[in-house]
């Protein structure tokens, strides 16, 4: 009992300087509000306590732990921020292609099963660790078709894709699924899309701009593509059947990502955009100051791995920005 007959001193006192800063009384209320905005105060009668929100409008980016071996990857890597996987890329010395994977737990990263195919910059995705799919790329001959599965500790070859390329993006695949869209074959730059079955792909509807060094994520049958090189800012999204060109990034070029077709993040060096699915606002922006990043996870809670230049083990963790209803202790 004194400790309520002090919190309501407390609040009859800080009233009024809360009314010179805000406007308004701290209001009384039986429940906490359903719709309450950033820096409102209340008192909850029911439960006898005074009580505010704490409104974070911004993502936030931390350090996670380094990677093994330091690289730059030019595509996505797979899985979620607590379970994800990075695979390939390009490393300093010879052979300049790497084939080291490594897997996420959260805080700190483990060498697993190595590709089949040295590679670097070729399509990846896959919303598990165990399930990733890896497609064409760059290596010391020139662009590869090639493409492996992941199971959660090996990679397994599967069939081709039509049209070799490197620089490409895709869809969130898996074993089973696939979607691969844009890509570079010098000295040509492809619109190409590719379905992927479980067993062999087919040339889909194309890209309505042919781009490289591309951004994308999504599922098969929802994806999106973001940008790309050397400054294109366009944005399409794939319905599972073909491409609609929607609204424009405010920074194009190429870039890391993650996320889904109605909601990404891209970021380019420390710049971040976010995709609500219909416009792209700014971003929080990254510490690290790299190209060339793996992106994997959501835009709730996504990351970023590797990088350029120097060649980098640096890994960031994204968190969506967020709502929190805080008790104040008045004693």
């Amino acid at each position: 009992m004194a400790q309520v007959q002090q919190l309501k001193q407390w609040t009859q006192i800080n009233m009024a300087n809360y009314k010179d800063i805000h406007g308004t009384q701290i209001e009384t209320v039986s429940s906490d509000p359903d719709n309450p905005v950033n820096g409102q105060v209340w008192y909850n009668s029911a439960e006898q306590k005074l009580k505010g929100l704490k409104s974070n409008p911004a993502g936030t980016w931390s350090s996670g732990g380094n990677m093994n071996t330091a690289r730059w990857v030019g595509a996505n890597g797979a899985g979620t921020q607590t379970a994800g996987l990075v695979y390939g890329g390009e490393i300093p010395g010879s052979p300049a292609t790497e084939n080291k994977t490594e897997s996420y737990n959260g805080s700190s990263w483990t060498e697993t099963g190595d590709l089949n195919t040295r590679r670097r910059a070729g399509s990846a995705g896959g919303d598990a660790s165990t399930s990733a799919l890896y497609s064409t790329g760059s290596y010391p001959g020139g662009s590869t078709a090639n493409v492996e599965s992941f199971d959660g500790s090996s990679w397994t070859e599967l069939a081709n894709v039509n049209t070799a390329r490197q620089y490409g993006a895709a869809g969130h695949s898996s074993g089973t699924a696939g979607l691969i869209f844009g890509g570079f074959g010098p000295p040509t730059v492809y619109p190409n899309t590719e379905s992927f079955n479980g067993s062999s792909w087919t040339e889909v509807n194309d890209l309505n701009t042919g781009r490289r060094s591309v951004a994308g994520n999504g599922a098969p049958t929802a994806a999106i593509c973001m940008g790309g090189y050397p400054s294109l800012a366009n944005t399409e999204i794939w319905d599972g059947t073909s491409w609609t060109e929607v609204a424009d990034q405010s920074n194009g070029g190429g870039g890391a990502s993650f996320g889904t077709s109605t909601s990404a993040l891209k970021n380019n060096g420390t710049t971040s955009e976010v995709w609500n699915g219909t416009a792209w606002s700014s971003g929080t922006s990254s510490s690290n100051d790299l190209g060339n990043r793996a992106g994997l996870g959501t835009t709730s809670l996504g990351l970023l791995a590797s990088g350029e230049s120097p060649y980098s083990t640096a890994t960031e963790e994204y968190v969506s920005p967020t709502e929190t209803t805080v008790t104040f202790d008045v004693s």
